[in-house]
């Protein structure tokens, strides 16, 4: 069948593409539960917007290893311009200063560095020799690159989105061969710091999450309602689940953000845990493919690339599938390929597009070689 296709589509690697068509449609179902029963506003332009950067990533999968690594640093340049153009005229919602509408769209660019970082880290890496890494350079200016657009989400605020940035940074670092013991010496750091970074750097709703997720029973009407009507959500689905459509949580307005955030303890309450494994193994298929590009990859920028994008999509699915069961605090991460929302279908894709790039300049090396 696939050699019946086009040549370039017949190059593209539908044994991931086609999981993932078939979880969004399930994320659609989902929504349209939600909705209570309508297409619209969320189930259908859910759709939409895969197959759009469906297409983006493709097209993004076409580039060469030598357009990627020339647009690492004016990518990081527009990013961190964009970030400071929130602060300066973007709009709030929901307490928080993130977005800017750009009249066809609303854009959030914080999302965007997820990636963004991942690939100047990259590129200074692939830059730097290998002995070079146990230098003090190759921890400095790296600091400075993630920490000015930490910095400036930490303003809008967005702590999740922040620790986003920061894992996929972390991952890279350590695949680029830094000396283990710098990062002991900023695990034990990080620890000591956690008090002191609780009380000066958390505004009192970040406090508060985090109290709450230690004991949210103690206040499960007011600060810990979120998690309580979660678990009770996903708990009451059982095995096989109400049957679609017969979410009583999300249908009476017990559960907050079924659409978004919530989406997951949505799906669980109406597909049971049969729906919870189906994601899981999507998700584990989408990870290992991932892995495995990396592990294939032709040189060290790519290998950085495409490991680091894995661990960003890594710490999208984890951090808000242990958000919704009660194992982390609520942070605003909304799961990939279910939840509503353009900004991170848009990240999610790039990242995917750019291991489908990484995945085909390996191919085209092995190809060379035996030709």
């Amino acid at each position: 069948m696939m050699a019946s296709l086009p040549a370039g589509l017949g190059r593209q690697p539908w044994s991931v593409i086609i999981p993932l068509l078939l979880l969004v449609c399930f994320g659609a179902a989902v929504l349209y539960s939600a909705a209570g029963g309508h297409w619209m506003p969320w189930s259908a332009l859910h759709i939409v917007r895969f197959l759009v950067f469906l297409v983006m990533a493709m097209v993004i999968a076409q580039f060469s290893r030598d357009f990627i690594k020339m647009m690492a640093v004016p990518v990081y340049v527009m990013l961190v311009l964009l970030l400071m153009a929130v602060e300066a005229m973007g709009f709030v919602g929901g307490g928080s200063q993130r977005w800017l509408n750009l009249g066809f769209m609303t854009l959030q660019p914080s999302e965007l560095m997820k990636p963004g970082i991942v690939l100047i880290l990259a590129r200074y890496y692939d830059m730097l020799p290998p002995g070079a890494t146990r230098e003090f350079r190759s921890l400095l200016i790296p600091g400075l690159l993630i920490g000015l657009p930490v910095g400036l989400v930490l303003m809008q605020p967005d702590l999740g989105t922040s620790l986003a940035i920061v894992f996929g940074a972390i991952v890279v670092m350590f695949l680029a061969g830094l000396p283990m013991i710098w990062f002991v010496a900023s695990g034990i750091a990080g620890v000591i710091a956690v008090p002191i970074l609780f009380f000066a750097a958390l505004h009192p709703y970040q406090q508060q999450r985090v109290l709450t997720f230690l004991d949210p029973e103690s206040d499960p009407l007011g600060t810990g309602y979120h998690i309580t009507q979660s678990k009770i959500a996903i708990g009451s689905g059982g095995l096989f689940g109400k049957g679609f459509g017969n979410g009583t949580q999300s249908h009476l307005n017990y559960l907050p953000e079924p659409h978004t955030d919530f989406v997951f303890a949505t799906m669980a309450e109406e597909w049971g845990m049969m729906g919870g494994l189906f994601v899981l193994f999507v998700f584990g298929w989408l990870l290992r493919w991932g892995l495995r590009v990396a592990r294939d990859a032709p040189d060290r920028f790519a290998r950085l690339l495409a490991a680091g994008l894995v661990a960003t999509i890594f710490f999208y699915t984890a951090v808000n599938l242990m958000m919704v069961m009660g194992l982390a605090p609520v942070v605003g991460i909304p799961l990939p390929f279910m939840s509503h929302g353009g900004s991170s279908m848009m990240t999610i894709m790039i990242c995917v597009g750019l291991i489908m790039a990484v995945d085909r300049w390996g191919k085209r090396d092995v190809r060379g070689s035996f030709e």
